[in-house]
């Protein structure tokens, strides 16, 4: 491919993009396809030759998208939302024309110094606290995942809990974290990654809104303390997965205050709902946290993968991911006048992600942004109203901005049957949890294309099917 069919066929697949996004609704929004299914109808072995690139998008639609799960269709309800826009797209191909690789300020200043610019453009429009500016003592840096968030958060808190002698020795066997049973598995694979292991994670106690128990944590934080072993790390969650539960983060943060803990709060979906002035209590307590994070990509329509993720310090950070070989070192680094984000992340290279949040910003602004969550959280109110008038289902967990968890009154063989059917119909897409030990039926209304009539014909399939 030359540059002159590079700009005919780019023309053709933005075309492509465009069409699919207009005609999403009409698709099923989950496939249907056997496992398998989707290899058996490719060649087994590499073409021996070139191919018109023609042949390419008609196979992108005749086997890829039938075994997709649409995650921008208006009826995806399922997980959490992973929005794209326009702008956003066009940023995610600029940056892959632009091919740089961000590693370090001299190999792209201004992959670097932009990256930097829109943490704290982001901290404006969320209202974060000032500590986590790039200006001082802490900042941001763009991750993929909330995940990669918390695996540094983690190496962080043992960086600064051992004094570094865990990444020289790797004897970490003594440290001990704490979170809830409702916090993301990412917590639990961090601290295996990490060397820490899943034995040396404590699962405070919540309550009835399953939200951590402060009094429960710092319970287990004395008897680990009187068992010889070293408490060091608290992930409190803004927004859990599962009922997006808040944990209380004020009373929490006075806990790890007392304690000498590392907090970390991750917001992955809520944390965005700042946006709008009147739901930044979503960000209670976090001033006092050590370490942040939120997705963009989640509910503000900036495409995967982005996640904000902030530290109020960055010193133990980079002591504990910083490894500096000759071919790596440069003269303002030496200097320590510029960031070279190598050192704020696990691997080396870093892909070219704040492009994406700049064209996003620029082109569109936050009010469209705003606006849907906004639209997303009346229409989960309303939800919850229905779930209440009608006698066949109950509330799971209480609303929260804008999930709503019920299950079917007859147990849960019913709301099983309940998810697996409305699933298989393909008119819409659910995810099945459990809370306080019995299933439920999760319906996250988070999509930028999702209107009120989505949301009533989703509860007319589960009034249908129950």
């Amino acid at each position: 491919m030359d540059a002159e069919e590079f700009r005919r066929q780019g023309h053709a697949l933005v075309d492509w993009i465009a069409t699919y996004l207009d005609e999403l609704e009409q698709r099923p929004v989950s496939s249907t396809v056997a496992p398998g299914q989707v290899r058996a109808q490719l060649p087994p072995s590499p073409p021996a030759a070139a191919e018109p690139f023609e042949d390419v998008l008609a196979d992108l639609d005749r086997v890829i998208v039938p075994g997709l799960t649409h995650w921008q269709h208006p009826s995806f309800f399922a997980y959490f939302p992973c929005n794209s826009s326009y702008p956003a797209i066009l940023g995610e191909l600029a940056a892959a024309g632009l091919g740089v690789n961000g590693m370090l300020w001299a190999t792209s200043p201004a992959a670097t110094e932009l990256e930097t610019l829109m943490c704290d453009w982001m901290l404006e429009l969320l209202d974060l606290p000032d500590r986590f500016r790039s200006t001082g003592a802490g900042g941001g840096v763009i991750q993929g995942t909330a995940s990669e968030a918390t695996l540094c958060a983690i190496l962080a808190a043992r960086e600064r809990a051992t004094e570094g002698r865990s990444n020289r020795s790797g004897t970490s066997g003594r440290l001990v974290a704490y979170t809830t049973g409702q916090a993301h598995s990412s917590i639990e694979k961090g601290l295996r990654v990490a060397g820490i292991g899943s034995d040396n994670l404590r699962l405070v106690a919540v309550d009835d809104r399953f939200a951590m128990r402060p009094d429960a944590l710092a319970a287990a934080v004395a008897a680990d303390r009187e068992a010889g072993l070293v408490p060091f790390f608290v992930a409190a969650t803004a927004g859990t997965t599962s009922s997006l539960a808040f944990d209380p983060v004020p009373a929490i943060a006075d806990v790890c205050r007392t304690e000498r803990l590392w907090l970390h709060v991750d917001a992955a979906m809520a944390g965005i709902a700042a946006l709008c002035p009147e739901h930044r209590w979503v960000h209670a307590g976090v001033v006092q946290a050590d370490s942040y994070c939120t997705n963009p990509h989640k509910w503000m329509g900036i495409n995967f993968d982005c996640d904000l993720f902030y530290v109020a310090d960055r010193a133990a950070l980079l002591a504990a991911l910083s490894i500096l070989p000759e071919y790596l070192r440069t003269a303002a680094g030496d200097a320590g006048a510029v960031i070279d984000y190598r050192d704020w992340q696990v691997p080396l290279g870093r892909r070219f992600r704040a492009l994406k949040v700049w064209f996003t910003l620029r082109a569109d602004g936050p009010e469209p942004a705003r606006a849907m969550i906004r639209r997303h959280v009346d229409l989960a109110t309303e939800v919850a109203a229905w779930v209440a008038d009608d006698a066949r289902f109950e509330l799971a967990a209480p609303p929260a901005l804008n999930l709503v968890c019920l299950r079917h009154v007859d147990g849960d063989g019913a709301t099983d049957a309940l998810v697996a059917a409305a699933n298989a119909s393909g008119a819409a897409l659910f995810t099945r949890t459990v809370l306080d030990g019995r299933s439920a039926l999760r319906i996250c209304i988070g999509g930028r294309t999702t209107e009120r009539r989505h949301v009533e014909a989703a509860w007319k399939l589960l009034q249908q099917l129950s």
